[in-house]
């Protein structure tokens, strides 16, 4: 057997896993959601969900990183997926007891959190244990795929769940898939012989090496602080979207309404797990920014339900590639012994955006934009006249604010020659 095939189906059997991990966390965090939306009817408490899964994550992420340098990544892994289980065990032991309120929501989605910063520096690492260079693309598009995976078919299955049974039962479904993906990452640790023992430093000491080595590559680093700031305006979609729509249809239609614009993320991400990207990466990355940009503004125009479908699943078609693009462009330029405490400040860095965004979707939406658009409102007698009045078409004009935005950043990106020369540069 060709050893790159042999370590290529062990990636598969840890992504298999994944993959059906990601769909249950898709589940909760759409029942989760549109819970929390019917007994609120607000937008803050809504995004607040999302916030709360967010930001213990972006806390530790320093210290995932710099312990999936120094402990066995894939024990990481197994460790982040059982602890996540805690936080769906507190929220269904409190839903059983009948006294549930929106603080042990929060407080539920915070503790699986905590464990997925473990997880996910950890997985991400994993990454180039397990597979050749040649195989980067590949693996990265099926990352992508199972990735797509909780907004392809979660959202459909949630729908249907939750006007047919209970919410406790999409908390049970989610722990069984943890526990799934758990047990295949012990099938390869059976199978792999213990990693070498490395030399431990301090925490600060790796940490400062790690920061000091982020700056001196001054390409990823204008790469990782120019994705920040498209991160924060795809977070605010993440976050409205859905009040959005539920203010011009229900759960269900939601549901499927995300599956189907999700198909984009399908399409695209098989094909890259196919073909891979082999070059112009940094023209595919400016090109595929610059097409979300105008879709997601698309999306705010209208009030059709199946426009609005259409615009996503152009939308969505065109992430995997800013994805692939992305962490190719930075993981061939990352020294492997580093990766997993330089991608832990990576993800910091980058996901200040979804933060910052998480943190003041609500705010933004509630008291700032959709008052603009009521009948007296501001801007109803003019915009309004163009993409409608009501409550959630303040959404639909942030939504178009923020893609104009995402486009200009892409045009930017392409031109930067720190950027472009990331393609020809390559860590030996």
């Amino acid at each position: 057997m060709n050893p790159q095939d042999k370590y290529f189906r062990r990636f598969l059997i840890i992504w298999s896993g994944q993959l059906l991990s990601a769909m249950g966390s898709g589940l909760t965090a759409f029942a989760l959601g549109i819970y929390v939306f019917q007994k609120t009817q607000s937008a803050t408490s809504y995004s607040l969900i999302i916030f709360c899964s967010f930001l213990p994550t972006f806390l530790l992420l320093p210290l995932g990183g710099v312990l999936a340098d120094r402990l066995d990544r894939k024990k990481m892994m197994i460790i982040g997926d059982t602890g996540a289980i805690t936080g769906l065990l507190f929220i269904l032991f409190v839903m059983f007891q009948g006294n549930l309120e929106l603080w042990h929501i929060y407080f539920g989605v915070a503790m699986s959190s905590i464990f997925s910063a473990l997880h996910n520096p950890a997985y991400k690492a994993a990454v180039s244990d397990l597979v050749t260079e040649e195989l980067y693309s590949q693996a990265s598009g099926l990352i992508q795929l199972a990735g797509s995976a909780q907004y392809l078919i979660s959202p459909l299955v949630a729908g249907f769940l939750i006007n047919s049974f209970d919410i406790k039962v999409v908390l049970i479904l989610d722990i069984m898939t943890f526990l799934f993906a758990i047990a295949a990452v012990f099938v390869i640790k059976k199978q792999e012989t213990p990693p070498p023992k490395q030399e431990k430093q301090r925490f600060f000491h790796e940490m400062t090496d790690a920061l000091q080595y982020l700056l001196s590559q001054k390409g990823v680093l204008c790469l990782v602080l120019l994705t920040s700031l498209v991160c924060f305006y795809i977070a605010l979609f993440q976050a409205l979207f859905g009040p959005m729509m539920l203010t011009i249809t229900d759960s269900k239609t939601l549901g499927i309404a995300l599956s189907l614009s999700a198909s984009g993320m399908l399409v695209s991400s098989l094909f890259i797990g196919i073909y891979g990207i082999k070059k112009g990466k940094v023209f595919i990355l400016s090109l595929s920014l610059a097409f979300a940009g105008l879709f997601y503004a698309l999306v705010g125009f209208t009030t059709t339900v199946v426009l609005i479908i259409t615009f996503c699943f152009l939308f969505f078609s065109t992430l995997p590639f800013v994805n692939t693009t992305l962490e190719v462009l930075i993981r061939r330029n990352i020294d492997n012994k580093k990766q997993g405490r330089v991608w832990s400040l990576i993800y910091a860095v980058s996901q200040v955006g979804y933060i910052l965004a998480f943190a003041s979707a609500g705010f933004l939406a509630d008291h700032l934009f959709n008052p603009l658009f009521y009948p007296k409102g501001a801007l109803s007698q003019t915009v309004g006249l163009i993409i409608g009045i009501g409550k959630g078409r303040g959404i639909g004009f942030l939504f178009i604010l923020s893609g104009l935005f995402v486009l200009i950043l892409a045009l930017i990106m392409g031109r930067i020659k720190q950027i472009r020369a990331l393609e020809l540069e390559k860590i030996s």
